[in-house]
């Protein structure tokens, strides 16, 4: 099977450590471990989030030149390649001898009239205690929410992909039976210019959507949304909170998640079972292939497979990956 694994960047940089090279380095072992037990089977194809890590970088450059501080998609560029060197090293090193790897940059397009620009929604970066984020708000100007833990982050513009670039050179290494890590943090944001020419955005993409785009793209028949959460859970924080084994995505439209940590996951996975009648899964990293196999996480299956227990037909894959093959949902 071909398999897009999605990596929460909570899941490579667990909810408060701190943002060391070394936790960095020992989360992504673990990792590796649960990856490389997949690639013994089947073909994967790797993507991450970078949201601790990008925001990391933007304080940091911030602290160097306030009044110049290196634009999002620059540093979208810097941790695609930081945390790609990180997982390929750490799954080579997990991997039998002669396996093949290869870490690329993805640039993905959105578009620049996109209205998440008026809206920043994407959390990056520490959680700062309120006095800290309100001293952050006046140095830098950053937009700021306020966590479930109380905390406060700051938040960017996250536009919906409209397309991966360089998408051959993806298949490509897949028919040379190299692993591909790819479309790290969502890719790096670009859109066209009035000249036509391609730029960077001020942005961080939501890794999950671009996930889906990418394995609809690919072809994959199976796309697994890897966190530190067991499984989507009804009533999440609640008395009555239950994790969800089976779902359909008919049915995961009824549920109220949060839209900045489960409810992405749960809508890309939706998305691309219904573009692709293949399924999808979302829970621990730890529990990879469990969740691959039906016993662990929540797996969504197409709504006709529900019906009468049969596979979904399997369209013929795009093309090229865009936003709309997936349709409303992932609108």
């Amino acid at each position: 099977m071909r398999i897009v694994v999605a990596l929460g960047g909570n899941a490579l940089l667990r909810r408060g450590q701190p943002m060391t090279a070394a936790a960095q380095r020992a989360n992504v072992r673990l990792a590796a471990k649960a990856l490389a037990d997949l690639a013994r089977d089947h073909q994967i194809v790797v993507a991450h989030g970078n949201g601790p890590q990008v925001g990391l970088l933007a304080l940091q450059g911030a602290a160097y030149d306030p009044e110049a501080p290196w634009p999002l998609d620059v540093l979208g560029a810097e941790t695609e390649g930081m945390i790609g060197y990180l997982i390929e090293q750490e799954l080579m090193n997990a991997l039998p001898e002669g396996a093949r790897c290869a870490t690329l940059l993805s640039r993905v397009e959105v578009d620049p009239l996109d209205p998440a620009f008026e809206q920043p929604s994407k959390p990056i970066g520490p959680v700062y205690a309120a006095a800290e984020a309100a001293q952050a708000k006046r140095d830098h100007g950053w937009a700021m929410v306020t966590e479930a833990s109380g905390g406060m982050r700051r938040v960017v513009a996250s536009p919906a992909p409209l397309r991966i670039l360089g998408l051959d050179a993806v298949k490509a290494l897949l028919d040379a039976q190299h692993c591909v890590i790819c479309a790290g943090g969502g890719g790096i944001p670009v859109m066209r210019n009035a000249a036509g020419e391609m730029e960077g955005v001020e942005a961080v993409i939501d890794k999950d959507r671009t996930s889906a785009m990418l394995a609809l793209g690919l072809g994959a028949d199976a796309l697994l949304l890897l966190t530190d959460v067991a499984a989507v859970m009804r009533d999440f924080g609640g008395a009555d909170e239950s994790p969800i084994p089976e779902a359909t995505p008919t049915a995961l439209d009824d549920l109220d998640l949060a839209a900045g940590s489960m409810g992405p996951k749960v809508a890309a996975a939706a998305a691309f079972v219904r573009a692709s009648g293949n399924r999808a899964g979302i829970g621990r990293l730890a529990d990879a292939r469990a969740i691959l196999e039906g016993r662990a996480g929540t797996r969504i299956s197409p709504d006709e497979a529900a019906c009468d227990g049969s596979p979904a037909p399997r369209p013929d894959p795009p093309s090229a990956a865009r936003s709309d093959d997936f349709g409303a949902s992932a609108a």
